[in-house]
């Protein structure tokens, strides 16, 4: 039986929480043998790889300040108790900033290792993310916000 908190949906659903799910992804990535290892352009490789990984850093950090900032909680495992719908700063331009810039992160580490097999994991989180995290979290805040979150969601995108 699920608590009031927890929404119906996958058995997984919003179980692990996402920076766990980060690092085993990016463990697996390191782990995947090099089918089809890409370029290094040297010092530019490092430069790329840097910026992208800092700007996911930024876009993730820019989430949990806003949700710091709207004293509401930042844990991805129990959207229910959210204490208000966050609709401001980065959340005007995508409705999961902080799972977005989780994927920067992977992307600048898949990057970093230049093997193709790691960027065939990205659609795999993102698939994941989305079925398993952000959908239940979107019911719970459905549940909880009512025509407020629809009219959010209506306007803002699930990503980019």
């Amino acid at each position: 039986m699920r608590s009031a908190e927890q929404p119906s949906g996958p058995a997984l659903a919003l179980k692990v929480p996402p920076l766990v799910l980060v690092l085993a992804v990016a463990t697996v990535m390191w782990l995947l043998p090099a089918v089809i290892a890409m370029p290094h352009w040297g010092r530019l490789h490092a430069v790329v790889c840097v910026i992208v990984a800092l700007l996911g850093a930024s876009v993730c950090l820019a989430g949990v300040l806003a949700f710091r900032q709207a004293h509401t909680t930042v844990d991805p495992r129990r959207p229910a108790a959210a204490a208000s719908l966050v609709v401001r700063g980065i959340y005007h331009r995508t409705r999961n900033p902080m799972y977005l810039g989780f994927c920067l992160v992977l992307l600048a580490w898949a990057l970093y290792l230049a093997k193709l097999s790691a960027f065939l994991l990205l659609p795999l989180f993102v698939w994941y993310l989305t079925v398993f995290q952000i959908k239940p979290e979107e019911q719970a805040l459905r549940a909880r916000f009512g025509p407020d979150f629809d009219a959010y969601a209506a306007t803002v995108r699930r990503w980019l």
